[in-house]
């Protein structure tokens, strides 16, 4: 098997639909208009030497290796920055031509350390295949003198020389071997957006420098690795490669962390990765990369991994190790029990976001087939599920409208409840690009987040409002769009129900939802509202983007119909450039909802209670299923606390750290007789689980995952499972001894039946998804390529549905003894509860959870930065270290969720969504005070933990 080649062609596509021909060394060739003549002579078949140029960038035109002879014109112009005319005669080998790059490849070698044969880029460097290309074989210019490659010359200092910048835990940086080409700047500008790095000094004094001349982990850098892919020697490098050495082979497989979903070349020795490089052919990532995803999979092969599994009869008794078969026996024998015992729906599953389409169908299969009910529910149950009741509604579809690529279109983007820049970072540098090309930009947020203010970007408008209050806040826009007739009535009266519309319009025109009026509940200025409501509806082709900020609260799905009304009623969908975007948290949290995982519905968001979708079912699994919704994660653990409820199956899921409420997860959990986690780590829910199942990465399964643009994209196995078993093969042997009749022996056979029972997915096929990279569903017969925009032509439910959206406050009120309110995110190097990223060298930047306080709240409570603070609520406490900041308002207070010794969520409430349960993570009325030290909870939840965590009788590790 052996490395995956991309081709790099040196500039970027044109878009051009004109056309035009040219001759290149005798061959004629046709290419857009604006192609440059680097790329046409690539397309030929013609490599031209080039060392500054690269097709992830503009052309720059500076190493001078590149240049060409062009019949007509003078001189000796660089191919990569030279556009094609018609007619062009371009020859780009000849005498004079092989002299120059000679002699401007010597100038390169005279200050370039000549240890090729020990340098960690031997194999893999550009300038050494440049240096054969160019067919140099001498240095006339000696390596005396003037250099930046040995630390003395003669026996004094080199004051040109600079020493290797090892601080960043991932890379190196060798000034010595750096050629000043500037690709390293050019992508943290132009691909990454950071604009991180600079050229420093000028001429011969000219260098790469991080920041204000700072080592790389204290400048601004954000590690996404952009640099590092780009540089083409081995100046900036993988700590890994140098350890490891130049990978053999490569697999293309998927990112298993955000919903961006990212492809990556797995590089690999054997079964040993060496490095992850982003896929320039990834349809989501266009090549681009995050530090998590670039860098943070170390946790695949951390000392902290189970790969046996474990049981125990009680949760303060020890672990103890048996073999796979005692395990499954031991599951399927408790379950059996606790059925015969309390009744059918005693039992219940959760799917995880994390694991593949296939795994996630087969755990909905388990519960509906083998347990015989419907009590199964995902994590989308506290972050996206107003997402799916929303646009159902509005819609008639539960996700998102648009592909990443239709931000290159946007000329009004409007970001709400969401923090790209940390939470979906690839993205956000996709957007920052646009932003940077002159389109504009709405920020609603109580923070003010990185992408309202960033190098060369800045909103136009930055909406602060109140935690709690989205609902007035789009209302309030949609007032000035109705009231001011800047709405879309041509769209409205075709695509939409004109006399729904009619309804929702005199309803957001009443005077108390004008900005004026619902400024005493938002905190936000009137006139900025007026503004902002103006620029979407006017600006051109303008496209929502939200996050958990909109979901998680007790009006989440309302807020999610407020978002559609705003789209519907400016003509704002169903076309490149526009659209409404969900950007999901979770590698395949789009495909764990696609897949069944909801109580009330069978894969492809069809309602149980349909008796022809049960029949397709029931048919093909040879059982009866309930035509009764089951129970949410939620009443779980209410039925459990009330002893109804007392088994679970768990897989790749973390409720005990990702739920609200720790304290009642805490006490469902443990009433329960046989919690079954299914996981890589002993997470913080194992530390109440009677039986532990060692899940797989993502590395070492085969699969699909589905991002948050609705593409399915393909996961491929890089190695084998440590475990012994994919986590498809683990679920579907506790079915076979739960006497379930299951005999897949490729996950491409679960989607296969995927696709024979589910309409959106008919035509997806492991083939059709090698053959053509990714698709984005429905992919049937109406949609054979995929549907990259949704509601082109009309809406999945017929006519768009204006949908009235009064803002009810929450029930969480702040008052004299909790006057602020707390409001919870995201931080780039970390990923959802931290199992995952904590146990890498991520914790570099982020080690522990901080609270965000505005400096008027931390001077009226005596704290100063850096102090440890006791934040609690009427649910619970916990204390963390303070961060002053003016991100914040004064009122409200902000943290993350990635640690569990923080355990934010002990503070957070069980107010919830009023359709779908979601929890109201992001309003919680606190009080921060002074702290010396942990709390009682703390201590005694550090305590319980690590007695839960015991391990006796160990087994050899699973084959």
């Amino acid at each position: 098997m052996p490395l995956v080649h991309e081709t790099d062609y040196g500039t970027p596509a044109s878009t051009s639909e004109t056309m035009v021909t040219l001759t290149i060394d005798g061959n004629q060739v046709t290419v857009p208009e604006g192609t440059s003549v680097m790329r046409a002579s690539m397309d030929a078949g013609i490599e031209i030497p080039k060392l500054c140029a690269t097709d992830m960038m503009d052309a720059f035109g500076s190493c001078r290796l590149c240049l060409v002879e062009i019949e007509g014109r003078a001189g000796l112009p660089a191919s990569c920055t030279t556009p094609v005319a018609p007619d062009m005669v371009v020859s780009t080998q000849t005498n004079r031509l092989k002299d120059v790059r000679k002699g401007v490849m010597e100038l390169y070698i005279s200050d370039h350390p000549l240890d090729c044969l020990t340098c960690a880029a031997n194999g893999d460097c550009e300038l050494q295949d440049m240096a054969g290309a160019v067919g140099l074989r001498d240095v006339r210019y000696g390596y005396d003198g003037d250099n930046h490659v040995k630390a003395r010359n003669n026996g004094d200092l080199n004051l040109k020389w600079a020493p290797k910048d090892e601080s960043n835990p991932y890379f190196t940086f060798d000034p010595a071997k750096c050629i000043v080409c500037s690709r390293c700047v050019r992508a943290c500008e132009e691909v990454q957006g950071t604009f991180a790095l600079t050229i420093e000094g000028r001429g011969f004094d000219s260098r790469v420098s991080a920041g204000m001349h700072e080592d790389f982990i204290s400048s601004e850098c954000v590690s996404c690795g952009a640099c590092v892919q780009a540089c083409p020697t081995a100046t900036l490098i993988e700590k890994s490669v140098i350890e490891i050495g130049q990978p053999e082979h490569s697999v293309v497989t998927t990112c298993a962390y955000c919903g961006v979903g990212c492809s990556f070349k797995a590089e690999m020795r054997g079964e040993e990765l060496v490095r992850m490089v982003p896929w320039k052919d990834g349809q989501a990532n266009r090549g681009h990369s995050c530090v998590k995803g670039r860098f943070a999979y170390g946790y695949s092969s951390h000392k902290d991994r189970i790969l046996n599994p474990m049981i125990r009869e009680k949760i303060t008794d020890p672990w103890r190790e048996v073999t796979w078969d005692e395990a499954f026996a031991h599951v399927a024998s408790e379950f059996r029990r606790i059925q015969y015992q309390y009744g059918r729906d005693s039992v219940g599953g959760i799917t995880s976001s994390r694991c593949t389409n296939e795994e996630t169908y087969l755990v909905q299969k388990l519960v509906r087939a083998g347990f015989r009910n419907n009590n199964v529910d995902t994590c989308a149950r506290v972050c996206h599920s107003p997402t799916g009741y929303g646009l159902g509604q509005a819609f008639g579809t539960s996700a998102g409208t648009q592909d990443f690529d239709s931000v290159e279109k946007s000329d009004v983007v409007v970001i709400i409840g969401a923090n790209p820049t940390d939470g979906h970072p690839v993205f956000a540098s996709r957007l920052k690009k646009r932003l940077r090309q002159g389109a504009k930009l709405i920020v609603i947020d109580p923070r003010r987040t990185d992408i309202v203010r960033s190098p060369h970007v800045e909103a136009s408008y930055h909406l602060p409002l109140k935690p709690g209050t989205n609902v007035a806040i789009l209302t309030s826009l949609a007032h000035v769009i109705v009231t001011e007739g800047l709405f879309n009535e041509a769209f409205i009266r075709e695509r939409c129900d004109w006399s729904e519309f009619e309804d929702w319009a005199s309803f957001v025109a009443e005077p108390h939802h004008s900005p004026e009026a619902s400024e005493r509940f938002t905190g936000v200025p009137a006139d900025f509202v007026r503004g902002a409501a103006r620029l979407y509806a006017t600006g051109g082709n303008g496209a929502i983007y939200y996050g958990l900020g909109v979901t998680e609260h007790s009006q989440g799905s309302t807020t999610v119909m407020a978002i559609a009304n705003l789209a519907m009623v400016t003509g704002n969908i169903g076309r490149p450039g526009v659209g409404v975007n969900p950007l999901r948290g979770q590698n395949n949290v789009q495909g764990s909802c696609d897949m069944g995982s909801f109580p009330h519905e069978l894969p492809g968001y069809r309602h149980i209670s349909d008796d022809a979708t049960r029949d397709i079912f029931e048919k093909l699994w040879g059982v009866k299923i309930s035509n009764e919704p089951g129970l949410r994660i939620p009443n779980m653990l209410d039925a459990a606390v009330d002893g109804s409820f007392k088994g679970l199956y768990v897989q790749g899921e973390d409720i005990l750290q990702s739920d609200p409420d720790t304290k009642h997860v805490a006490a469902g959990l443990a009433a329960m007789e046989c919690v079954v986690v299914h996981d890589l780590f002993l997470n913080e829910t194992a530390n109440y689980a009677h039986v532990f199942l060692p899940g797989s990465s993502f590395l070492e399964k085969d699969g699909t995952f589905t991002n948050a643009e609705r593409r399915i994209n393909r996961v491929r196995k890089v190695m084998s499972p440590r475990n012994g078993y994919a986590d498809w093969e683990v679920t579907q042997k506790m079915a076979q001894a739960m006497g379930l009749p299951w005999n897949y022996t490729h996950p491409s056979e679960i989607m296969d039946e995927i696709a024979a029972t589910t309409p959106s997915f008919a035509l997806v096929s492991y083939d059709y998804l090698d053959k053509v990279g990714s698709v984005q569903w429905p992919c049937n017969e109406a949609h054979p390529q995929g549907s990259p925009i949704m509601h082109v032509d009309g809406f999945v439910r017929g006519k768009g549905k204006f949908i009235r959206t009064e803002y009810v406050a929450t029930d969480e009120r702040t008052g004299p003894r909790f006057p602020l309110l707390l409001t919870t995110g995201r931080i780039l190097s970390q990923y959802n509860v931290g199992a995952q990223t904590r146990r890498t060298e991520n914790v570099v930047w982020h080690s522990e959870d901080r609270l965000e306080i505005h400096p008027h709240d931390a001077e009226q409570r005596g704290v100063r930065d850096g102090d440890w603070v006791k934040l609690r609520s009427r649910s619970g406490d916990t204390t963390l270290r303070a961060l002053i900041t003016d991100r914040v308002a004064p009122g409200v207070v902000y943290t993350t969720f990635h640690h569990p010794d923080t355990q934010a969520n002990v503070i957070t409430t069980d107010f919830s969504d009023w359709a779908t349960n979601c929890p109201e993570y992001k309003v919680t009325a606190v009080q921060v005070s002074p702290s010396n030290g942990p709390t009682d909870w703390q201590r005694d939840y550090d305590e319980q933990a690590r007695q839960s965590r015991r391990i006796v009788g160990k087994l050899e590790p699973a084959e």
